[in-house]
């Protein structure tokens, strides 16, 4: 009996020690005010941020894959991500993302919209831009655009947690489209999320591969990512390509 009253023990320990490590990110994303818990989301701001070529003046085709922080207190623990297209010598970018709000009234949840600057705020956050691709590769990125949004399997369906979401969504696209190299960070809450049945699949990077059950527990091993375990939908990870640890509700430390 008191040897597994120890066990009991050591493996609430462990638990106890998991909780910590899991909701101490968060909790200090929060109480740096990294995150305003008291705005409101009709008067937020959606200005652009100049991360985006003036399209009027930059003609040849750009790809690019954006992340801010998300609105309220879901920001303390992820990120919103989306993907801005302009085609050869348009006039303006097209935003591809996914709107959980759309699923409430029975739409597709996909949002194929010129209505916000491609670099804009997400409901007053800055983002942060993490893939630009131009000139051939944009081209070809582009070319697989529509086929790829086309094929994806949540368009109806949405969840905040696990998923699938808006980083469910572009984590797929990059998967489809290799040539956006993108690196999703590891706060994109949902970007593991996989469909049921579907336990393996290459990394977002394309750089490695990734076990997922649900997006609830997994493990993630690639060149670009580096090691990544995700607990309940947060990650803890190391990259050594470019040293950094990876917790839940902060991503890199140091950042890039």
């Amino acid at each position: 009996m008191r040897q597994i009253a120890r066990k009991v023990k050591r493996m609430l320990l462990w638990l106890v020690l998991l909780l910590v490590v899991l909701i101490a990110g968060p909790l200090w994303t929060l109480a740096t005010g990294r995150v305003p818990l008291y705005a409101d989301w009709r008067t937020a701001t959606h200005r652009s941020t100049g991360l985006a070529p003036d399209p009027t003046a930059y003609r040849e085709p750009v790809v690019q894959v954006y992340a801010s922080r998300a609105f309220g207190w879901r920001g303390a623990f992820g990120v919103h991500t989306w993907i801005a297209a302009k085609p050869r010598n348009a006039d303006r970018y097209t935003r591809y993302e996914v709107l959980g709000w759309f699923a409430r009234t029975g739409q597709p949840v996909i949002s194929v919209s010129s209505a916000h600057a491609p670099d804009a705020e997400w409901y007053g956050a800055r983002p942060m831009l993490l893939s630009d691709c131009r000139g051939a590769d944009a081209e070809a990125a582009i070319a697989k655009l529509e086929a790829a949004i086309a094929s994806y399997p949540h368009a109806l369906s949405y969840s905040v947690w696990p998923g699938p979401n808006s980083n469910t969504f572009v984590a797929y696209i990059a998967r489809e489209i290799p040539e956006l190299e993108l690196t999703l960070p590891s706060i994109a809450i949902g970007k593991d999320y996989l469909p049921i049945g579907d336990l393996f699949a290459r990394a977002p990077s394309g750089t490695g591969y990734q076990f997922s059950l649900l997006g609830l527990i997994g493990a993630t091993a690639a060149r670009h990512e580096g090691i990544e375990l995700n607990v309940l939908g947060l990650v803890v990870g190391f990259d050594l390509r470019r040293p950094a640890l990876k917790l839940p509700g902060i991503g890199r430390v140091p950042e890039r």
